[in-house]
């Protein structure tokens, strides 16, 4: 028999076989890659190497054959994909991430650029969608089959994959890669996040753990997800200040100051935005003008995280979001590891928290969580305006991690409004949280990343990491179970 006669007669089997089993069959080059989507439309990503998947069978140029995306299966199979939600790094599982396959045709909506509501009743232009558990898992159920786009989303994360899904069982993912978040704009979308350093903790150490790259870590004209600002430069002349430049590596620019953020009127043009502790109340950033630019953009769905010390800025608040919780300065004394609780009483999302902490190996025990270098700046909660997480009873007492969903009730007997942003408050740090010397550090000496030393994260960071992630997710009533969204 001769190459051509050979060839001719391994098609007929090919068709004969897919007559038989619902397939269809495609002579042609086959499909791989991601596609460019949303705001990354022109960025088109690579093939099956750079982690789509490859075909079935068959290769460019070669026989390709593609299960029918409408083939009923028998015995009440279904045609599902499962697998794991993981944080960029690839690392550590995500909880609340939604995931689906949207509609055929057409690519991902682009996001509103800046500040905006993101509710968790909107919609998903998916046909299957499913949300990840404690564990990170998810499944999703009647799928198509063939070539199928797979979409991991958290708040304004979002990134697209391409995934070959074989008809009538469980296609189990078990490639990280396939089902991270994106650790670059070209690999997807990330939430525009303004950071100002401060000298007493380095919250910009625990971004590039996540997996942040560090090409997106610039200044704010730089084009990078993560503009750095240096918070309260010569604010005392006796304090230290935190890192104010890059290294040579990223191009040794500076850091424009925080105070700079608010004169030049761009604050609205961030999804998030976030204090690492100075040390000192920075109080000259904390004009009247200033302050009610940031709640302004908590109010209009911007996210806001305040560490330690940056609970001045609800301080100087005018009510009702000051009347979320009342602050004093922490003693310094406070033994460590300190004995936390993780609030579950009535709180799904804190009881999911609780149970993520105890698979990530954060705490030994189920609802607990030992701290180091605590502080206790909070005196009370308004419980009908801000939501604890961390706490404990016990002295010396204190609620170490809390939320306010904004904008927040007026009276104290009002219930909260429909929430559309959401303010943070946290006396955990990420510096010393490991209980000894001084890991990660910021300083004015040290450009960044050169403060960042260590690579694996502490409990301790991995609580704020599961913090920052939720900080990031569509909004709802804290007190709610989080529910599938709703999909067009």
């Amino acid at each position: 028999m001769n190459i051509r006669s050979a060839l001719s007669l391994a098609v007929s089997l090919a068709l004969l076989g897919a007559a038989c089993s619902g397939v269809h069959v495609n002579l042609g080059d086959a499909p791989g890659g991601e596609s460019g989507y949303g705001s990354n439309a022109s960025q088109p990503f690579g093939g099956a190497a750079a982690g789509g998947a490859s075909a079935l069978a068959g290769g460019p140029g070669g026989l390709m054959v593609d299960p029918d995306p409408n083939m009923v299966c028998a015995d009440g199979k279904k045609t599902s994909i499962s697998g794991t939600v993981y944080d960029p790094a690839g690392q550590w599982p995500l909880y609340n991430a939604v995931v689906y396959v949207p509609n055929v045709g057409g690519a991902l909506p682009a996001f509103r650029p800046g500040v905006a509501c993101e509710r968790c009743t909107d919609l998903v232009p998916a046909r299957a969608v499913a949300l990840s558990g404690a564990d990170g898992k998810f499944q999703l159920e009647d799928v198509p089959a063939g070539s199928v786009d797979l979409v991991v989303q958290l708040g304004k994360w979002r990134r697209k994959q391409t995934i070959t899904v074989l008809p009538c069982q469980d296609n189990a993912l078990s490639d990280r890669n396939l089902t991270r978040l994106p650790r670059t704009q070209a690999e997807g979308d990330i939430p525009k996040i303004a950071f100002s350093t401060g000298h007493s903790d380095a919250l910009e150490c625990l971004l590039r753990k996540i997996g942040i790259a560090d090409t997106e870590f610039t200044t704010d004209t730089g084009g990078g997800r993560v503009s750095m600002f240096v918070g309260c430069e010569g604010d005392q002349a006796d304090k230290h200040f935190g890192a104010n430049k890059f290294t040579d590596r990223l191009g040794g620019a500076a850091f424009p100051s925080t105070n700079q953020l608010f004169d030049s009127g761009t604050l609205t043009q961030y999804d998030m935005l976030i204090f690492s502790c100075e040390g000192h109340k920075c109080d000259t950033i904390q004009t009247p003008e200033n302050v009610a630019q940031l709640v302004d953009f908590a109010n209009r769905g911007g996210r806001v995280f305040l560490d330690h010390n940056h609970y001045n800025w609800l301080n100087h608040a005018d009510a009702p979001i000051e009347k979320a919780a009342q602050f004093s300065s922490s003693p310094n004394d406070i033994q460590s590891p300190l004995a936390t609780k993780i609030n579950t009483d009535g709180f799904p999302k804190g009881a999911a928290f609780a149970e993520w902490l105890l698979n990530v190996k954060a705490s030994k025990t189920l609802g607990a969580l030992d701290i180091y270098a605590a502080k206790t700046s909070v005196q009370s909660l308004s419980p009908n305006r801000s939501q604890p997480w961390i706490y404990r009873d016990d002295e010396p007492k204190g609620d170490f991690y809390f939320t306010i969903s904004t904008p927040v009730a007026v009276k104290d007997d009002d219930p909260p409004p429909e929430a559309c942003g959401r303010v943070v408050f946290t006396d955990l740090h990420v510096s010393k949280s490991g209980g000894g010397e001084a890991m990660d550090f910021s300083d004015q000496e040290t450009p960044f990343p050169e403060g960042c030393t260590s690579s694996v994260l502490t409990p301790q960071e991995k609580a704020l990491e599961f913090m920052l992630f939720d900080l990031s997710s569509c909004v709802q009533q804290e007190t709610s179970a989080p529910m599938t969204p709703p999909i067009k």
